[in-house]
């Protein structure tokens, strides 16, 4: 079967140049390469890195041969979809090709399993053990940014990205990759939950390589039992029984508790009237009454107008992932990889990040 020399000659030949302009190129001398090609030195992970790097391939491709489905739906896949395919691909790609280095993803999977009953009672088991999970780690799903949370608690890698017009967020899962993707949007509420619901399906593990969403509240799409478990989670995760049932207590709620409640728990009015209905706590009449309530209107009865201001900013603001990022920097300090990737993620120009990194070492060693 080709090896990688068999690949990275493959590479050699497509480019057009020779080979000693290659190895210029990749920062090899002409004997380095050679040995490489013929098999008496290894190539380093670093070699790799930059002929990935400049033939635009990956590196799991180097090493393997073996194309990731998610890049080829990517490279197939055309109008808005392609897009939202194009946004996951660059982030499983690289969080692959890290996983090669030895910066595997930190995923931490279910304890207890999709299980028996309904897909809505295998939702809110899944809902349950990571409730316990995230209170475990000292967290609150109602406090600080739930991004940050799914990222530390889950070893997720959550990006805010660009998507198309039609598509809410997706989910995608590899052996060495678990990504969730959301699209900027004006409303938090409902980027939020779409996080939640994207959360649901890795942890029940509904698909291999991608699920996109083009729309999480769409009734037809509701009908599908993963998008059921998938909202059940959702809805548990982000709106806890016990909290509910503590806010209402023995008085019930007012329009300006339930507006508090909704902005304190970040959800919708009309999510969070669906919810306190199907606990039957508020009646059909109260429910229809409160989901009519607009996010902006219950920011208002609740006096947290600037709030849901920079809620509205954050979510419209693309974000990279953060344990991404980390590794990425990990891996060029320690020699496994380029810059690039690390100021691709950051959206910076590599030479100006260098000279940036390179200059505050200097800083640093002065004091």
């Amino acid at each position: 079967m080709p090896s990688i020399p068999d690949r990275v000659l493959s590479l050699i030949e497509a480019s057009g140049v020779s080979r000693h302009a290659f190895a210029q190129q990749v920062g090899l001398d002409d004997s380095k390469l050679s040995k490489s090609l013929n098999g008496t030195r290894r190539f380093s992970s670093l070699d790799l890195a930059r002929i990935a790097e400049l033939c635009k391939v990956s590196v799991d491709w180097l090493l393997t041969g073996v194309e990731l489905p998610l890049a080829v739906a990517a490279r197939t896949t055309t109008g808005d979809a392609g897009t939202a395919l194009q946004a996951a691909k660059r982030y499983i790609v690289l969080r692959t090709d890290l996983d090669a280095f030895g910066y595997p993803q930190p995923w931490r999977q279910s304890a207890v399993g999709v299980g028996p009953g309904s897909y809505t009672d295998q939702g809110k088991r899944l809902a349950d053990e990571a409730l316990a999970r995230v209170s475990h780690a000292g967290l609150s799903i109602s406090e600080g940014d739930l991004a940050d949370l799914v990222e530390s608690v889950f070893g997720v890698d959550v990006a805010i990205d660009h998507l198309g017009t039609g598509f809410d967020g997706l989910a995608a899962s590899s052996d060495e990759a678990k990504l969730i993707v959301l699209a900027t949007t004006h409303v938090p509420a409902r980027q939020r939950f779409t996080l939640a619901h994207e959360l649901g399906h890795l942890i029940a593990g509904d698909d291999q390589d991608v699920h996109l969403d083009r729309d999480i509240f769409d009734k037809a799409q509701a009908k599908d039992p993963s998008e059921v478990r998938a909202n059940a989670f959702a809805s548990t995760l982000l709106m806890p029984e016990e909290m509910l049932r503590e806010a209402v207590g023995t008085t019930g709620l007012t329009e300006e508790t339930f507006a508090e409640l909704a902005c304190e728990l970040m959800v919708s009015p009309s999510t969070l009237a669906y919810r306190l209905l199907k606990l039957r706590l508020i009646d059909a009449g109260t429910c229809d009454r409160y989901k009519a309530i607009t996010g902006m209107q219950a920011a208002k009865l609740a006096g947290r107008g600037e709030q849901l201001a920079q809620r509205t900013a954050k979510a419209a603001t693309t974000r990279a992932p953060g344990i991404l990022l980390r590794d990425a920097y990990a891996a060029y300090e320690s020699g496994q990889a380029t810059l690039r990737p690390y100021a691709n993620l950051l959206g910076a120009d590599v030479d100006d990040l260098r000279r940036t990194l390179e200059s505050e070492h200097g800083t640093h060693d002065a004091l």
